[in-house]
């Protein structure tokens, strides 16, 4: 059964930020229906345009709502990817599609990241780069071809081949798509540039101009620097799979990117009405059905790294009203049974879908700031590449390295709203990372189940597309054969698959329905996109 937040998924689609943005109206394109109305309306707007406003505005107004969905729309998303992932599940009454690694039929669930690259960013986008490289602007025009690198990886992640090429063009009505190989490579050439521009600092480059509406780095160019050093990290590491994989080239990046959890990208939320509140905090109402799945508490609890319990399970998930932490299998019904006392809390720390005007838990909180890239997470993407290229030593500092700033992490995200929820203590902390079961003394006793799971806690609540990228690698149950184990311990596949996959597993979210699927016919049937199991099949990035 969908939560109330997801049947109404569409609506909340059409809500715009509270952010700045600029007086011109947003003319991005929605692939592909929105051109049939910009292409016969063009004459009529033209009449309407006002001689006392502006119709080209500063470049920097631009930015606040890219960024608004730089840190909300892969919430939005996460909603579905983050029940393959089984991060959490919904307690309904009966299974839901996602729970079965399944989608929902002529429905945009699931395609939040596909409307706002094209749409929200796409003409807005355009435009803050032409103006800003007409300005000689670097330090912005560097910011924009990050922004748009970011987009196009997003959404070939989730979706396999897109539309690149041929986007925002708005004299087509139906776009072809470009193979996932593509659009790796022109990841690679944006981040190119935008590394070359936000290096210089000749022209109109200016802090304070750019820090007027930066929500993430308040203009400071040498930290959009390290953020798209770390898109070229992460997305280097996404070809393990291959033959061409670099691990040094992926070191390389981490390394150039950010230094410290003070560098990470954090969306800040004012919390002043509903769309700058944090999208998971219970005034917004899109959580109160999900609980913690047990697999995820697994990773926390004891059970997988030799009970050794991980401080961060109480202070990132919740409790049932009788104060033990339990988590839900997805393979069975609503509570499975449990008595109401036993049933896990929503994730915001209350029964039932209760918490309204309380204070939250961790991410789950009106005004908690939510990652776009963390320092710990890229810490753990340096782990993976130095055990692939048998630099143990290197390895264990940066897994150590990824540990340890992510529990000063979940510190922090639980100081963002005067969570109550009492901080890890320095003891605690050092009692943790001395425990050999979490971090091997010996640098060659390191296993990628312990590099992957940790990144895994990192990322959990908030990092879903780089989360179900990992997962996708490693086949979602891979064993490792240095542990013995699964890279993921204790994950396992649905047992009643949805019945579109043919007994396959999800491997890629269908185009978005109420572009492609009623607009763009002949790009779906080109690339197959019209079967029923489409969503199981492989990505290209994936595959060797």
């Amino acid at each position: 059964m969908r939560s109330l937040s997801e049947r109404a998924a569409p609506r909340a689609m059409r809500m715009t930020p509270p952010t700045s943005k600029p007086m011109k109206t947003l003319t991005g394109v929605l692939l592909a229906g929105a051109l049939a109305f910009t292409a016969s309306c063009d004459d009529f707007l033209n009449v309407n345009i006002n001689p006392n406003a502006p119709q080209e505005v500063s470049a920097n107004l631009y930015l606040p709502p890219l960024l608004y969905w730089m840190g909300t729309s892969p919430q939005f998303d996460g909603r579905f990817v983050g029940r393959y992932t089984q991060q959490w599940f919904i307690a309904g009454g009966s299974l839901s599609t996602w729970d079965r690694m399944g989608y929902d039929p002529s429905s945009d669930n699931g395609a939040q990241q596909w409307r706002d690259v094209y749409w929200s960013h796409g003409q807005n986008l355009v435009d803050m780069m032409r103006i800003a490289g007409a300005e000689e602007r670097w330090d912005l025009l560097g910011v924009g071809y990050a922004i748009k690198a970011w987009g196009w990886m997003v959404l070939t992640d989730l979706h396999g081949e897109i539309i690149i090429k041929e986007a925002i063009d708005q004299t087509k009505f139906s776009f072809n798509y470009d193979s996932q190989e593509f659009a790796y490579q022109e990841i690679a050439v944006l981040l190119d540039s935008a590394i070359t521009l936000l290096q210089r600092t000749d022209g109109a480059v200016d802090q304070v101009y750019l820090g007027r509406t930066d929500n993430f780095y308040q203009g400071d160019r040498t930290k959009w620097l390290k953020f798209a050093y770390g898109l070229r990290a992460l997305s280097l590491n996404h070809f393990s799979n291959k033959s061409s994989y670099n691990p040094a080239a992926v070191i390389a990046a981490v390394n150039s990117s950010l230094a410290s959890n003070a560098d990470d990208a954090l969306a800040g939320f004012p919390g002043t009405n509903n769309n700058d509140r944090n999208f998971w905090g219970r005034t917004r109402n899109n959580m109160n059905a999900y609980r913690q799945t047990r697999f995820a508490l697994g990773l926390m609890d004891g059970t997988e790294f030799g009970g050794a319990v991980d401080p961060r399970m109480s202070r990132m998930l919740s409790p049932a009203p009788d104060g033990v932490y339990r988590g839900l299998d997805p393979n069975v019904i609503g509570f499975g049974g449990l008595p109401t006392a036993s049933q896990p809390n929503n994730l915001q720390g209350y029964p039932g879908a209760g918490g309204l005007g309380l204070p939250g838990r961790y991410l789950f909180a009106d005004k908690a700031k939510l990652p776009v890239m963390t320092y710990a997470q890229l810490q753990f993407v340096k782990a993976e590449a130095a055990y692939r290229a048998n630099d143990k030593a290197t390895a264990r500092l940066a897994y150590i390295n990824g540990v340890s700033s992510h529990i000063d992490f979940v510190n922090a995200r639980n100081t963002d709203d005067a969570q109550a929820v009492t901080a890890i203590s320095a003891a605690e902390k050092a009692a943790f990372l001395a425990n050999a079961g979490v971090v091997p003394i010996n640098p060659n006793s390191l296993t990628l189940t312990q590099i992957m799971s940790q990144k895994y806690i990192a990322q959990w609540g908030w990092g879903h597309n780089e989360l179900w990228m990992d997962m996708r690698r490693y086949n979602y149950t891979d064993i490792d054969p240095a542990s013995g184990k699964q890279v993921f311990p204790g994950f396992t596949l649905p047992i009643n698959l949805f019945p579109d996959n043919s007994g396959k597993i999800v491997q890629r979210i269908r185009p978005r329905f109420n572009s492609e699927y009623v607009w763009n016919i002949p790009g779906l049937e080109a690339i197959g996109a019209r079967a029923l199991d489409y969503h199981t099949k492989p990505l290209w990035i994936t595959q060797p």
